[in-house]
């Protein structure tokens, strides 16, 4: 492995610990697609209204973790391909499919060979959720992919925590919120060792660091119009499907499983919708 690809490895050995909590876990609600064949994610339920209509779609997952994300855009209609890095995420995602009767294909490999390993031009949607960009080093690598997965006319969809968030600490401080990382695009990654996850567990973890990056949405939206996409949509929330600064600054989740600031929530944008269009030309 050549030195610059070092966090993959760290970052894959921190997801394969974790993938048996998150499977377990509340969050998730994996059983819940086996026991109702209606039930999506809350992820995707959350931008039902801007999605649209993507029956008949061939579409591409990237970076699927366990696959309910996935699933559940099968269940909308489309012609589901969920990609990871992480093979044991991938063995939970293709369990999954099978017990809810989902016909889903899951691909082991890293988003950065995506095009090589699924074929160009493909497919009508790439879909990513979130927490998936701050695992990646480089914006304009990963556009690149996008644009290179879709069809002319096809369609990228996207829910991501906003950079705003990411640029947060995720403790407050007596009540305060911080900035503490960089909001642009940084060569060198946020390194942190953290044993926990996102999701409530009694297990244990070994495997604690990470390698991070973040980046401005101007950022983002450059890199895809760069490969020629134009964006159709980009609306941001002032809540997160996890509780993205730890210390009783949030709310507990509401019924869309979504939390935000207790004190003017106004003030922090947590996540962003957005939406772009590769050209036909």
């Amino acid at each position: 492995m050549a030195p610059d690809d070092e966090y993959i490895e760290v970052n894959r050995r921190n997801w394969d610990e974790r993938v048996p909590a998150h499977a377990a876990s509340k969050s998730y609600a994996v059983t819940a697609f086996a026991e109702d064949p209606a039930f999506l994610s809350r992820v995707v339920r959350f931008d039902l209204p801007r999605l649209g209509d993507i029956s008949g779609l061939e579409g591409v997952h990237l970076q699927c973790h366990i696959g309910t994300d996935t699933v559940s855009l099968a269940r909308l209609g489309a012609r589901m391909t969920g990609l990871d890095f992480s093979e044991p995420a991938i063995a939970v995602a293709r369990d999954l499919a099978a017990s809810a009767g989902a016909d889903v294909t899951f691909v082991h490999s890293d988003v950065y060979d995506a095009v090589e390993r699924l074929g160009a031009e493909r497919f009508d949607l790439v879909y990513t959720g979130v927490g998936a960009l701050c695992w990646l080093p480089s914006i304009t690598r990963w556009a690149k992919v996008v644009a290179g997965l879709l069809r002319p006319g096809g369609r990228l969809f996207i829910r991501e925590g906003h950079p705003m968030l990411w640029a947060m600490d995720y403790r407050s401080h007596e009540g305060e919120i911080r900035l503490r990382f960089s909001y642009f695009e940084q060569e060198e990654a946020d390194v942190i060792d953290e044993p926990g996850t996102y999701v409530d567990t009694d297990q244990e973890f070994t495997e604690g660091v990470t390698h991070t990056w973040n980046r401005g949405l101007g950022e983002i939206v450059t890199a895809l119009m760069d490969e020629g996409m134009r964006l159709t949509m980009l609306v941001e929330h002032d809540s997160a499907p996890w509780e993205g600064i730890e210390g009783g600054v949030m709310t507990p989740e509401d019924e869309h499983g979504e939390h935000r600031l207790k004190d003017r929530p106004q003030r922090l944008p947590q996540t962003y919708t957005l939406q772009a269009v590769k050209d036909p030309f």
